[in-house]
C-alpha cells in the first residue's frame, strides 16, 4: 500500500501541533493523532490555563493591599467558579484554535488512541480511556479509527503526572493538577507535595486566595533546578507571604479521613511530623507517556522512561521520531516546539541547528516570579570554570520601586576569560517576560562588552538586566 501521507504525528500537543504546522508549510501531506484534546496538557491542563489561576490570584493580591497605591476597594473577594470557569474558556479557546490551524494548514485529524504496528504504520482504535474533559468535544471532520501509513511518524505523546505507591490521587483528597485546577470548594489548608514549577505555582495560587499551605520538599532547596541564592530569595519571600516550607523531607505515608489528610513526614535528622490539610495535591514530577505505543515491538529505544533520540529527534528506529517530554528533559512546551521545528526539517533534509538544551529557559509564575537560562553559579564552579558574577537587586531599579515590587533580584555568570554569558537568573516581579533578553543574547554568543554597550529603555525593569551584567564587571551604577 503506498504512503497515504509524509508524516503522522502521535499527540496534538505543543510538540505535535508545531510539528505538523511546519511540516505542512514544507508542502507535506501530515496527519495528527490525538485521543483526547487538541493543543494537550499545555494548553488544556497546565501552562496556559494556569496562568489564567495565577493572574486571577495576582489581581486579588493587588486589591488586598490596594491602599499602598493610594486607593480603596471596600475590601476583596472572589468568586471560586468564576476563576475556575474564566481558566476553562481560555483552555476552551486554546483548544479550538489549534483545531483551527490544523484546519488553515490542511491537516488530517485522526481521532483515536494510535499503535505503531510498524515503522511508518500506525494503528488507531478508541481510546482506552475517558477524556479528563468532556466537554471539549472532539473536532468536526475527523478521521477515525483504521491503519494510516506514512514516510516518517513523530512521536509527541507527552507526559502525566508522576504517581507514588501508597500515595495515588484519588481525585478528592489527594489531588494532581488536574483537580487543583477546578477544585469544587476552595480548601482552607492544603499540602504540597513537591516544590517544582507545578507545585510551587499552586502553592502560590492557594495561599494568595487565603489558604494555609505547607510545602513538602524532598531536596535541600525548593525549585531545586534553580540557582540556590533566587531559590533561596523565592523562599524567604514565600514564607513572608505565610506559605510553610520543609526541606530534606520524605512524605513516607499519607492518612486519610473525613477532615482531609495528614502526611507523616520524615525529615532528614530522623525526626518525623505530621503535616494535616484538607486536600494534599501530588506534584512529584512527571512521566513519559510510551505506554500502548507498540515501541516494545518496534525495539525503540527507551532511557530512564523517555524515548531516546539523538540531537535531531531520530529514535534508533529508521523513520520513527520523537519530540517534547516524551523524549526526555527539559520537560517545557517551547523545548518540544522547538524540538518541533528542528526534526520536521531535518526529515525535510534541511540543514538544521540542533538544539542547545543549556540555552532552554524555565520559568516559574509564582509569586515572586522566577526565571533562568544556562548555568548555576554552583554548576560553573563544579566545571572547573573561572567566572565573574553579577547581582542587582529590585531595589536599585526605578521601576521596579514605582510599581510596588522592589523585592527581586537578577544575577548574571559570565565566563571570565571570554566574556561568555554562562547562565542568567532571576526573581522578582515580570521577570518571566525579561529572561528572553538574556536567552537571546546568549544564542547570539554575546559578551558583557555588547551588552554593557546596549541601550535599555528607561524606567523599565529591564534595566536591572544591564546593571546586573554591570556588576559582573565591577561597574554597576546603582548600587
Amino acid at each position: 500500500m503506498a504512503d497515504q501521507y509524509d508524516l503522522i504525528i502521535i499527540g496534538a500537543g505543543p510538540g505535535g501541533y508545531t510539528a505538523a504546522i511546519r511540516a505542512a508549510q514544507l508542502g507535506m501531506k501530515v496527519a495528527i493523532v490525538e485521543r483526547e484534546h487538541m493543543a494537550g496538557i499545555c494548553s488544556n491542563w497546565g501552562c496556559v490555563p494556569t496562568k489564567a489561576l495565577l493572574r486571577s490570584a495576582e489581581i486579588y493580591g493587588y486589591m488586598s493591599h490596594a491602599e499602598k497605591y493610594g486607593l480603596t476597594s471596600g475590601g476583596p473577594g472572589f468568586d471560586l467558579d468564576a476563576i475556575i470557569k474564566r481558566s476553562r474558556q481560555i483552555a476552551g479557546q486554546m483548544n479550538n484554535g489549534v483545531q483551527f490551524l490544523m484546519k488553515k494548514n490542511k491537516v488530517d485529524i485522526i481521532w483515536g488512541e494510535a499503535r505503531l504496528a510498524a515503522p511508518g504504520v500506525v494503528d488507531v482504535g478508541q481510546p482506552t480511556k475517558p477524556p479528563v474533559e468532556p466537554q471539549h468535544p472532539a473536532p468536526k471532520n475527523r478521521l477515525g479509527e483504521g491503519t494510516y501509513k506514512a514516510r516518517n511518524v513523530i512521536i509527541a505523546t507527552g507526559a502525566r503526572p508522576r504517581v507514588l505507591p501508597g500515595i495515588e490521587p484519588d481525585g478528592e483528597l489527594i489531588w494532581t493538577y488536574f483537580e487543583a485546577m477546578k477544585p469544587a470548594s476552595f480548601p482552607k489548608s492544603l499540602v504540597v507535595m513537591g516544590s517544582g514549577a507545578i507545585g510551587i505555582e499552586f502553592a502560590s495560587f492557594y495561599r494568595s486566595l487565603g489558604a494555609e499551605v505547607t510545602v513538602i520538599e524532598l531536596l535541600p532547596q525548593i525549585l531545586p533546578v534553580e540557582d540556590a541564592e533566587i531559590s533561596a530569595l523565592a523562599r524567604k519571600r514565600m514564607e513572608k507571604r505565610g506559605i510553610k516550607f520543609l526541606t530534606d523531607a520524605r512524605v513516607t505515608k499519607v492518612d486519610k479521613s473525613k477532615s482531609g489528610v495528614t502526611a507523616h513526614v520524615e525529615l532528614k535528622s530522623g525526626e518525623t511530623q505530621q503535616v494535616s490539610g484538607e486536600r494534599l495535591i501530588s506534584a512529584v514530577g512527571v512521566q513519559c507517556n510510551t505506554e500502548g505505543l507498540g515501541l516494545e515491538q518496534l525495539g525503540v529505544k527507551l532511557e530512564r522512561g523517555a524515548i531516546a533520540i539523538d540531537e535531531y529527534g531520530r529514535t534508533n528506529v529508521p523513520g520513527v521520531w520523537a519530540i517534547g517530554d516524551v523524549a526526555g528533559p527539559p520537560m517545557l512546551a517551547h523545548k518540544a516546539e522547538h524540538e518541533a521545528m528542528i526534526t520536521v526539517e531535518t526529515i525535510a533534509g534541511q540543514k538544521v541547528h540542533p538544539l542547545d538544551r543549556r540555552r532552554v529557559p524555565g520559568c516559574t509564575y509564582c509569586e515572586p516570579q522566577v526565571a533562568s537560562v544556562g548555568l548555576t553559579e554552583a554548576r560553573a564552579r563544579e566545571q572547573g570554570r573561572e567566572i565573574k558574577v553579577g547581582r542587582f537587586p529590585f531595589v536599585g531599579n526605578g521601576k521596579a520601586i514605582a510599581l510596588g515590587e522592589p523585592d527581586g533580584l537578577v544575577k548574571t555568570i559570565f565566563d571570565a576569560k571570554t566574556g561568555e554569558l554562562l547562565g542568567a537568573h532571576l526573581v522578582g516581579a515580570e521577570v518571566t517576560e525579561l529572561i528572553q533578553g538574556f536567552v537571546i543574547a546568549m544564542n547570539l554568543e554575546t559578551t558583557e562588552e555588547d551588552l554593557i554597550h546596549t541601550v535599555f529603555p528607561h524606567p523599565t525593569l529591564s534595566e536591572a538586566m544591564k546593571e546586573g551584567v554591570l556588576d559582573a564587571y565591577g561597574r554597576a551604577l546603582n548600587i
